[in-house]
């Protein structure tokens, strides 16, 4: 019988995990009025089978608020939900770290509090549209470009936010430089067309990324601090562009001179977006020395190749956890993994589709 080192214990940084299984985050927008709750619990203890969980981008600031029901972790109420979170975690041996997410231009103002700004690096608006609870689908708007106050009070409040982590039980925080939102939208050159020390050149593009992961990092160590990237991702609006692979060869050395606990590389070619390039994962598996956590479309053996192969230490599950809350469990055991998704109900406010999936019945 073939042993897999999917299911064998290693380390991330300064945590040891049961598994190499990491629960991908997810957007679920359950956290009604961007404070986590019992029913969020209860989701995130169903799935601590997982070696890691990676929560849902949670904001590190009012200004970081964009989807509706997104948690946050900038005040104490919310710290508190969190508490009782990371201990439902915690006590099925399970650990977990927040992910930060400022979504930069990826907002509304209906979705924001009152005396909050929409921020990027350029004012450049996104394509497309973002849910309200209160008026429903409506279009981007042109966000304000920071000032280099902006910049110094959002590298605060990331911060900030990590230290509020470790209070709220936290094993750690990512860093998210993927999927459209203000870190990345700092990298490519159609969403920055900055002029000053923060755009125009890679180095440039890459400045404020590698402040924030330099000031998280001495905050609460470098062994609690990972980082998101997306490179060839073009979620919410982000066109792809001539120097994506001299941006991300560049970022990657760059991170690995923080000595950064790991970079979670997500790759959404699965559902429909341009695949990663294989040289792209070589090149940062080449220049960054610690965990490397691949993400996008694996099954348990793809994931178990991956792994065998050196190009991951760990791998990340997104849709197979929603549905499968003891996915771990149906891996090491071949059961089959259920089928029914309810995709309608990802992003509602209740239970329905969120902590009514059923576990394997033996």
């Amino acid at each position: 019988m073939k042993t897999y080192e999917l299911f064998t214990p290693t380390k991330i940084g300064s945590s040891l995990l049961k598994n190499r299984i990491v629960m991908a985050p997810m957007t679920r927008c359950r956290a009604i009025e961007n404070i986590p709750n019992a029913l969020m619990a209860e989701y995130y203890q169903q799935r601590s089978g997982a070696g890691l969980i990676l929560t849902e981008g949670t904001s590190p600031s009012p200004n970081g608020l964009g989807y509706a029901r997104i948690p946050g972790i900038f005040n104490n109420v919310q710290v508190e939900g969190w508490k009782k979170i990371t201990e439902g975690v915690h006590k099925n041996g399970g650990k977990i770290i927040v992910q930060l997410m400022h979504c930069g231009r990826i907002s509304h103002p209906l979705n924001m509090k009152e005396g909050t700004q929409i921020l990027a690096p350029s004012a450049v608006q996104a394509a497309g549209q973002m849910w309200t609870d209160s008026k429903g689908l409506q279009d981007f708007i042109v966000p304000k470009e920071m000032t280099l106050q902006d910049l110094s009070q959002t590298k605060t409040e990331f911060v900030s936010a990590a230290k509020n982590a470790l209070l709220a039980g936290f094993d750690g925080v990512e860093l998210h430089s993927a999927n459209g939102y203000l870190l990345e939208e700092f990298l490519s050159p159609i969403s920055n067309i900055r002029k000053d020390t923060y755009g125009g050149n890679i180095e440039n593009r890459c400045r404020f990324v590698i402040e924030v992961a330099t000031a998280v990092a001495q905050a609460i160590g470098k062994e609690k601090t990972g980082i998101r990237l997306s490179p060839y991702g073009v979620a919410s609006d982000m066109p792809l562009y001539p120097e994506i692979d001299a941006t991300y060869d560049y970022l990657s050395k760059e991170l690995n001179k923080l000595d950064l606990a790991y970079i979670h590389l997500v790759d959404h070619s699965a559902m429909g977006a341009p695949a990663v390039p294989l040289e792209i994962k070589k090149i940062i598996r080449h220049n960054f020395r610690n965990t490397l956590i691949l993400c996008g479309g694996y099954d348990k053996e793809t994931a178990e190749t991956a792994i065998e192969n050196g190009l991951a230490d760990l791998i990340a599950f997104g849709r197979p956890f929603i549905n499968n809350p003891d996915l771990v469990e149906r891996f090491e055991n071949d059961w089959l993994l259920s089928q029914e998704l309810n995709m309608d109900l990802f992003y509602s406010a209740d239970e329905k589709g969120y902590t009514d999936y059923p576990f394997h019945k033996n």
